[in-house]
């Protein structure tokens, strides 16, 4: 009698051998390359849920069948561990960001090794690395001296919580993303990047990619390009006269405004105040300290209900026609859009008219004029704006990259000369924030104080005090934002361990751009931004071949856990993949993730279903003892098996991984039903399998077959469309006798089989999704009702 099949002992053997055997290195002796990538993880205390891997696991998968394929592929992971994620819990737990970092790095690496993925460790990175973030500090300083970085004093989004300053893209409506504190209007010096500039490209270039539709139009929205009007308007006050400028999309609806609104931080505001123009100062102030609390997210939202303040005893005069109107002050107009005023004709906007109606403004309708009149009568100009804001890019805190920056006694910056590079982070005892609006390296003299001179490249070399040349400047001792080094890790990726470039040219060319890149959808509007605004930057240079960093995305549907809430500490519903790892085995969790639901949904986790998944894997085993040598197999299994051949391939590269699934279900059923199968049959079915389950088929490949090759490194097969089914039918797919999807299939299968396909159907699928199916009705050849 045949043994069982020992997942414990076989899984611990194959990484072994795989590690030892350097099966997962970079290939480089092919035609064809492929570079798939995941989003890499910051490496939190807690570990691995069983929710993280789903993405991993399918860029395994998909990497595996691409390597049987022919390519050579570029499959690497490192770890994000510069930034606030990580800071935050050395606090916590009262244990320095470095030791901590490293032990989660350790913790995380350890896991992921444990599901037998098929990453190249000898290309592990991780942002903390000062050979990593030397380069990022290297391309900072290239923009610095572009003029795309700039030094600036401005009020930001300030978590108090966090005690740091943060980007737009980095809250949640009104609060921290990171910790959901309520976030502050705060004036602090800073470093910012002129992001803006880029815009334009920003937007057209998304055309060039192949990105899931509603990703692209999440960055349309986030960047809001604005083609509009710049148009003067003279006030009137007792004793002062002055003009601001509004911005407008429909300068045509001039000769309609009836009144005028400024954000509550335009600086015309302040000054009225302190001239004393204004007539309710009291009234003023207390509105600008309340606006001050919120973000611009929170006071731009759709359906807010409008909220403002009349300026008494100041008015605003129309430029075509000179007429008085009044001036209020409101937070629905920010300051970081436009000019910060616009003109309002609420007989042509809903949102003015919302305002005009709340307040008893007068509502205008007029004829609209042409917009290049409107700019002869009133000097106006025409302009582009844009939503999208300048990069916030400095840090309060410590656990970040230093910047290549220091200033002479003038505060005249300059920056650190290559040689000097990296700007090393100091080792501290406190590295707590300290809330000033200073990072806790102020405080350390031996960082902050350094001798040295300007070279002739106008750049900052340090030198002994004795030095004749030798004066005293001060470091920048704010930190870079977590996204630094994401922004650009994926090309370190090409070449490690290169000392003289972030990447050679050659590699670079190779490898570049990234073809398949996999993550959550919650970074569309903020590392994918980054990451393509400093490519293309790094493209203006010379440094690289393409202007777009990813060509593919793929975004990650959450496994929610069983109680259908994220899977939280807080909520104590997180499923550990080590304990499942080791009752069911690598590969059944593996197998079970892609089989879920479609990839891209968010699905419940069920520990009962894991049984399904491993009793189809221990089947796969036990079919062997059906195999013969010399056996023949039916046109009816030899159709069916070029057509799962087709069916697995085509929906792996779709990344439709359960109806993958459902195809291997659906032959092994037929396969059991047969008293002999070929060898060459249920070869072709382990090696259709191995993608999905590695650990198992290199036990039935190495072992069992006595095959003298990984199966890593053997062929993909390919199917003969002279042996497909030529008799096809297509049902109709209803759930509660609504149409929700349809299927092709071959009409040799059974009705168990087709409803199985039908249920893992992409759309289908999200319909059925948490719901008890109370039966079906079967129409052969037409349709398939699911009712629940």
């Amino acid at each position: 009698m045949m043994k069982e099949y020992n997942h414990q002992e076989s899984e611990k053997k194959w990484q072994k051998f795989w590690e030892e055997n350097a099966v997962y290195k970079t290939g480089d002796t092919k035609d064809k390359k492929f570079y798939i990538l995941d989003m890499f993880p910051y490496p939190s205390g807690e570990g691995l849920h069983v929710g993280h891997p789903k993405g991993y696991i399918a860029t395994d998968v998909y990497s595996r069948m691409k390597k049987m394929q022919g390519f050579d592929v570029l499959h690497p992971m490192g770890f994000d561990a510069f930034g606030l994620p990580a800071e935050q819990y050395a606090i916590k737990n009262k244990v320095n960001p470095a030791i901590a970092t490293a032990r989660n790095v350790a913790r995380y690496k350890e896991q992921l090794q444990t599901l037998g993925l098929n990453y190249d460790w000898e290309r592990e990175i991780s942002t903390t690395d000062p050979e990593f973030y030397k380069w990022t500090q290297w391309m900072f300083k290239q923009m610095w001296k572009k003029g795309l970085a700039y030094e600036s004093y401005e009020p930001i989004n300030w978590c108090p919580s966090c005690k740091t300053g943060l980007a737009n893209e980095d809250l949640d409506g009104n609060v921290c993303e990171r910790c959901g504190t309520l976030v502050e209007k705060k004036p602090l010096r800073q470093w910012t990047i002129r992001i803006t500039d880029y815009a334009d490209r920003l937007l057209a270039d998304l055309d060039k990619l192949n990105w899931e539709p509603h990703i692209k139009e999440l960055q349309r929205n986030w960047i809001g390009k604005s083609e509009g009007s710049e148009i003067d308007f003279k006030i009137k006050a007792e004793g002062y006269e002055s003009s601001f400028t509004i911005f407008t999309t429909r300068a045509d609806t001039l000769f309609g405004c009836t009144y005028t609104v400024l954000a509550p931080e335009h600086p015309l505001i302040e000054t009225l105040l302190q001239k004393g123009c204004i007539g309710n100062p009291e009234e003023v102030e207390g509105y600008k300290q309340a606006a001050a609390a919120k973000t611009d997210i929170e006071r731009g939202a759709d359906g807010k209900e409008k909220t403002g303040v009349k300026l008494e005893g100041v008015v605003a005069l129309n430029p075509v026609n000179g007429k008085e109107v009044p001036m209020y002050i409101a937070d629905y107009v920010l300051s970081s859009y436009g000019t910060g005023a616009i003109m309002a004709v609420p007989a042509h906007d809903e949102r003015d008219r919302e305002f005009a109606e709340k307040f008893g403004i007068e509502i205008l309708d007029m004829p609209f004029t042409p917009v290049d009149e409107v700019l002869k009568l009133t000097g106006g100009k025409k302009v582009t704006k844009y939503k999208l804001r300048e990069w916030v890019f400095a840090r309060q805190r410590y656990w970040g990259e230093p910047f290549p920056i220091v200033f002479d006694e003038n505060h005249k910056a300059y920056a650190v000369a290559d040689s000097e590079l990296p700007v090393l982070l100091p080792p501290v005892e406190g590295y707590e924030p300290t809330g000033t609006g200073e990072s806790p390296l102020a405080a350390i003299e031996s960082f902050v104080n350094v001798y040295g001179y300007i070279n002739e490249e106008g750049d900052f070399v340090s030198c002994d005090k004795s030095d004749a040349r030798a004066k005293l400047f001060k470091r920048e001792t704010n930190t870079m934002p977590q996204w630094a080094g994401s922004s650009w890790y994926y090309l370190r990726f090409i070449d490690p361990k290169n000392n003289n470039s972030f990447v050679s040219k050659d590699k670079e060319s190779k490898w570049s751009p990234v073809d398949f890149y996999v993550g959550g959808a919650e970074h569309a509007t903020r590392h994918l931004i980054y990451a393509r605004f400093w490519h293309k930057f790094l493209f203006d240079l010379g440094l690289v071949s393409s202007d777009e960093p990813f060509m593919k995305l793929q975004t990650v549907g959450l496994i929610m856990a069983e109680d259908g809430r994220k899977m939280s500490k807080r909520w104590g519903n997180v499923v550990n993949p080590d304990d499942i790892v080791r009752e069911y085995g690598a590969d059944t969790l593996r197998l079970y993730e892609m089989f879920m639901g479609p990839f891209e949904s968010s699905v419940a986790w069920s520990t009962k279903s894991m049984v399904g998944s491993k009793r189809f894997l221990d089947r796969v085993f036990k079919l062997q003892e059906s195999v013969q040598k010399s056996h023949q197999d039916s046109s009816e299994i030899v159709t069916l098996l070029h057509a799962t051949i087709k069916k697995v391939g085509e929906d792996i590269e779709a990344f439709k991984f359960n109806t993958a699934i459902s195809a291997l279900m659906i032959l092994l059923n037929s396969l059991e039903k047969e008293k002999e199968i070929s060898l060459e049959t249920y070869k072709t079915f382990i090696i259709l399998l191995s993608p999905f389950a590695p650990h198992l088929c290199e036990e039935i490949w190495r072992e069992c077959l006595q095959e003298n090759i990984s199966i890593t490194e053997v062929l993909w097969p390919a199917y003969q469309e002279s042996l497909l089914v030529s008799s096809k039918a297509t049902y109709a797919i209803q759930v509660s006798g609504k149409l929700r999807g349809s299927i092709e299939v071959s009409t040799d299968l059974s009705q168990d089989e087709i409803e199985t396909l039908a249920r893992n159907e992409n759309n289908v699928a999200k319909w059925l999704e948490g719901s008890d199916i109370k039966k079906v009705i079967f129409v052969k050849n037409k349709l398939i009702n699911f009712v629940i």
